[in-house]
């Protein structure tokens, strides 16, 4: 079904519910003298879109804005994980010390539109509508990490952000017009039908343009060698940001990214099994930057000394994680790798909340702030992210053992057993540099001079949720693979 722009409103409503909460946040902010209750209006403004991704009418699907946007399971699946991402980040700022002191209503004006522009890499089915959407989440993106503007590390995250922005951003854009020159269109069904009609076809030019067009998709999730920004961005943003970053932002990649290379240039096939287009050999390149995404992620988070550092290497390696369940080209990989992000919101988050927790009370992010943390005041952060950084790891009962799991699962059944086992061994590594603040927080003696960690009720409550949806998620899961089953199937029109 195609639908026109009056009845496409009906699905854009979480949409429409961020653009007038943009505008709101914009105008209170200049109106009212104590800008405190910003920050809950932005949170009832994200709960709210959430809120109607969830009552929207169930349908098998529809074309939006004729087929600028497309209305399916998959593209909830993502719209709702992005608005939990905005939830958390806009919680986060609420109750953090760097970003109470910024201009709030430009600070979540800027926050949720970034969200609005996520909501659109989820569902967007045309690469021009894809560019725009990406480039407006990159815009709001390079404003929020400088926000800090007497910050210098934040500046310099901003201006090196920027630059490899631009460069990704200007690839992308160049192999998009090697596919509006091929395909003679930018609709995805459109460039499957110009791909898939027997003839000749330039295979060596639809190669290049999609190495071209992974560079800008790769850059959004911070995949190797398109990382680069991630270290620095993550190390030098406000750490809410830094979360909405490593979880919502990568999300929204993963989401523009798989539409893309699965119902735009490959076919589905008998049993649930996809297949590349002929000349379209994306698979083995998708598997290179997999497997080497996962292991220097993990190689080099095993020198960092800044748990946000760290934890930028340690999302670098979850992206390869992930990633494997899109190589494979089965629905059990796109299930697992839907599961596998969901799991990683939860464990990502609740990881970034507490180094947030940490950093209010003491003002430093290295990993000696942490030694002894369990024992000066600060027992509770300390087993949290004990419980978080184990789940990253996949050890079991938690979250990120199922995720790994299912993963794991999906890519042996799929018989890439080479992929299986380095994904193993690149566990085994990360087990090293997420044990070495366990360590300092429960092993090692305070030495009189660390700060201690006091209680903060605002903060303690999402840290409390967030470990114990780790921990029961990792017991029963069921609710939320069968969301992701519901999720995995891409509307392409009438058969």
């Amino acid at each position: 079904m195609d639908l026109g722009n009056a009845a496409s409103l009906s699905h854009f409503l979480p949409e429409l519910l961020l653009t007038a909460g943009v505008i709101v946040l914009v105008v209170a902010d200049l109106i009212v003298r104590n800008k405190a209750p910003l920050g809950d209006l932005a949170l009832i403004i994200a709960a709210g879109a959430l809120v109607l991704i969830a009552i929207e009418p169930a349908q098998r699907g529809a074309w939006l804005f004729h087929r600028m946007l497309v209305f399916d399971a998959f593209g909830l699946f993502f719209r709702a994980l992005i608005a939990l991402a905005a939830m958390v980040a806009v919680w986060m700022s609420i109750g953090s010390e760097e970003v109470c002191h910024c201009d709030q209503g430009e600070y979540y004006a800027i926050l949720l539109a970034s969200t609005l522009g996520m909501f659109l890499m989820a569902e967007a089915t045309n690469l021009l509508m894809a560019y725009l959407a990406l480039e407006f989440v990159s815009l709001t993106s390079y404003i929020l990490t400088g926000f800090l503007r007497h910050n210098r590390r934040s500046q310099e995250a901003a201006l090196k952000y920027l630059i490899y922005g631009g460069v990704a951003s200007g690839t992308m854009i160049y192999g998009v017009s090697w596919i509006f020159g091929i395909a003679g269109s930018l609709d995805f069904g459109a460039i499957n039908r110009a791909l898939a009609a027997p003839g000749h076809l330039p295979v060596l030019t639809v190669f290049i343009a999609l190495v071209l067009i992974l560079a800008g998709l790769g850059y959004k999730i911070a995949a190797v060698p398109f990382h680069m920004w991630a270290p620095d961005v993550y190390t030098g943003a406000p750490i809410p940001i830094t979360t909405f970053l490593a979880v919502g932002s990568k999300a929204a990649g993963f989401a523009l990214l798989t539409r893309f290379f699965y119902p735009a240039i490959s076919h589905l096939g008998a049993g649930g099994s996809w297949q590349a287009l002929a000349g379209a050999d994306w698979p083995q390149l998708l598997l290179v930057v997999c497997v080497i995404t996962m292991t220097l992620g993990n190689l080099a988070a095993l020198q960092q000394t800044n748990m946000k550092r760290l934890l930028a290497y340690s999302s670098i390696a979850q992206a390869g994680y992930a990633l494997m369940g899109v190589v494979i080209l089965t629905n059990d990989g796109i299930r697992a790798m839907l599961f596998y992000l969901f799991a990683y919101y939860v464990m990502d988050a609740g990881a970034f909340l507490v180094v947030m927790i940490v950093a209010n009370a003491t003002g430093r992010e290295d990993i000696e702030a942490y030694r002894g943390l369990a024992w000066r005041g600060g027992a509770v952060p300390a087993v949290a992210l004990a419980i978080f950084l184990l789940s990253l790891t996949g050890i079991p009962a938690t979250i990120g053992f199922i995720g790994k799991f299912y993963i794991f699962a999906a890519v042996i059944r799929s018989r890439f057993y080479v992929l299986a086992v380095i994904g193993i061994l690149n566990s085994t590594v990360s087990l090293y540099y997420y044990m070495a603040p366990i360590r300092m927080m429960f092993l090692e003696e305070p030495r009189g001079d660390e700060t201690p960690v006091t209680f903060e009720l605002w903060n303690y409550g999402l840290m409390g949720v967030l470990a114990c949806a780790t921990i029961v998620l990792g017991l029963y899961w069921t609710p939320i693979i069968a969301f992701a089953d519901r999720s995995m199937h891409f509307f392409t029109g009438p058969s």
